[in-house]
């Protein structure tokens, strides 16, 4: 829209106050809470008062101010930031001088032009002809700044103060823009069974604005709802994948709690510049214990044409006894690293975990298992009859306020017995132990799945699921075979 060079002459007052002592408290859903003091020389009676450099993504309505003897009587915020085409956009049917250059001579031309319109391009009119402004060595010279531009985002406050005098102003204020997420890195040794973890905050300011030298306090939470995606699994084949193992711990952490939140401050003052991402250490633990396993969760009736994959699972605790990483651990992302033949860390996967509190056991899918395999299969199922099950119910009841009474009903109910078999192969060259699942016994209605057979005795961990622990020979197989009795 402008060529050349911008030049501009104002007679705009400077800003009487800049950015103070600042604290920031950032959550982990896009919300930050700011606290800015400065020492103002506040005149008595009533008085505007322009704060710059407050976060260009603001909420003006949480603004509070404190300062002693003073009352708000009026604020604004102004976010109309000062750039050549908000100046140019401004300076519509106002008058500016056009300075050309002849690219050969050097010479300046010098004309008054009034701007017309700045529609896909700045149309001006000088003297009795109309131009568009070409980018050839051509620029414009304002006068003025407009009063409504601001450098930075500005808050305007009209006080009322009873008597004058330098004091300290508190602004408060919450801000969209400003997060900060976990990240960890952790190298597991499978054969020593031992885990290395560090945890890193990663900080990020979207906000517009920059904040020196500012106290920075991190909340593991989120006040307000909760943005988090809840489907933060992965899923193989329509099957469901969430692995189990997974266990909230009931210790208390040793950190700063705020509510029912816990606060990570960083260690020094920070420069949390705009458009910055920064980093910083908070959990550094070596020769915590972990283990390996491998994972499938069978939905009911799932059947496959092709064998699928285990889930490899990495399992840990942030217990605060040995082998624990002994802290409560903000949500995040586990990148998860082992050393390869040459001693070289390599990454092999990487989950999300929750807030996790201390003494919690947790474990996550890191991948998939390239040599461990199992392909579940509908071997049969059969309508069975109710002689096999509850046949007669007795009742006892009273008939118009009279005596109890007992009354046999018989009940004709419809089963059902499915055989379920789980072909399991392993190619690696050691045997391994794996965690079947079968879901979807019980649909919440019936409560009366029975387990008539099973090959391998196994655990029946809600009204839902079972799960079996099998092992498999180094380079063989075996089949995990069950039968369940449902009303479905």
């Amino acid at each position: 829209m402008l060529g050349g060079a911008l030049a501009i002459s104002s007679s705009a007052a400077s800003a009487q106050t800049s950015q103070g002592d600042l604290s920031l408290t950032i959550y982990n859903n896009d919300q930050a809470l700011i606290q800015d003091i400065r020492q103002i020389d506040l005149p008595g009676g009533r008085s505007r008062q322009e704060f710059p450099g407050v976060s260009a993504a603001i909420r003006p309505e949480t603004v509070t101010l404190s300062a002693s003897g003073t009352t708000i009587v009026e604020q604004n915020f102004d976010y109309d930031l000062l750039s050549p085409a908000a100046l140019m956009a401004k300076a519509v049917g106002q008058t500016v001088t056009v300075v050309r250059t002849n690219p050969a001579t050097g010479a300046e031309t010098i004309e008054t032009a009034q701007i017309l319109a700045i529609n896909q391009g700045t149309l001006m009119r000088i003297g009795n002809r109309i131009e568009t402004l070409e980018n050839y060595g051509a620029r414009v010279v304002f006068a003025d700044l407009p009063k409504t531009l601001r450098a930075s985002p500005t808050l305007s406050v009209t006080l009322e103060t009873k008597a004058g005098g330098m004091r300290p102003v508190t602004l408060n204020y919450l801000s969209r823009g400003l997060g900060w997420k976990a990240d960890y890195v952790a190298l597991f040794d499978e054969k020593s069974g031992k885990l290395d973890m560090q945890g890193w905050i990663t900080l990020t300011n979207n906000s517009g604005s920059s904040f020196p030298g500012a106290r920075v306090y991190l909340v593991a939470g989120s006040p307000g709802p909760n943005p988090n995606d809840p489907n933060r699994y992965n899923n193989n084949y329509g099957y469901d994948q969430r692995v189990s193992g997974n266990r909230p711990g009931t210790e208390s952490a040793r950190r700063e709690r705020l509510g029912d939140f816990y606060v990570y401050p960083l260690a020094d003052r920070t420069t949390v510049a705009a458009a910055q991402q920064k980093q910083a250490s908070f959990l550094d633990v070596t020769g915590a214990s972990a283990a390996k396993g491998y994972f499938f969760r069978n939905d009911w009736l799932g059947k496959l044409d092709e064998p699928v994959s285990f889930s490899t699972v990495l399992r840990f605790s942030n217990t605060a006894a040995a082998g624990g990483l002994g802290d409560a651990l903000p949500a995040g992302t586990v990148r998860v690293y082992m050393r390869d033949a040459r001693g070289q860390p390599q990454f092999i996967g990487e989950n999300r975990i929750d807030h996790t509190p201390m003494g919690s056991q947790v474990a996550i899918k890191t991948g998939e298992a390239f040599d461990v395999k199992v392909l579940p299969m509908v071997e049969k199922r059969d309508r069975i009859t109710t002689d096999e099950w509850e046949q007669t119910s007795r009742y006892r009841i009273r008939i118009n306020g009279g005596t109890y009474i007992e009354v046999q009903r018989d009940d004709t109910k419809t089963y059902y017995r499915t055989s379920m078999a789980y072909r399991i192969t392993n190619a690696r060259p050691e045997p391994v132990t794996v965690e079947v699942v079968q879901n979807g016994l019980d649909d919440g209605r019936w409560h009366e799945t029975r387990v008539p057979f099973e090959s391998t005795p196994g655990e029946q961990r809600s009204l839902d699921e079972r799960a079996w622990l099998v092992t498999v020979p180094a380079s063989g197989e075996t089949t995990l075979k069950a039968q369940f009795d449902t009303r479905y």
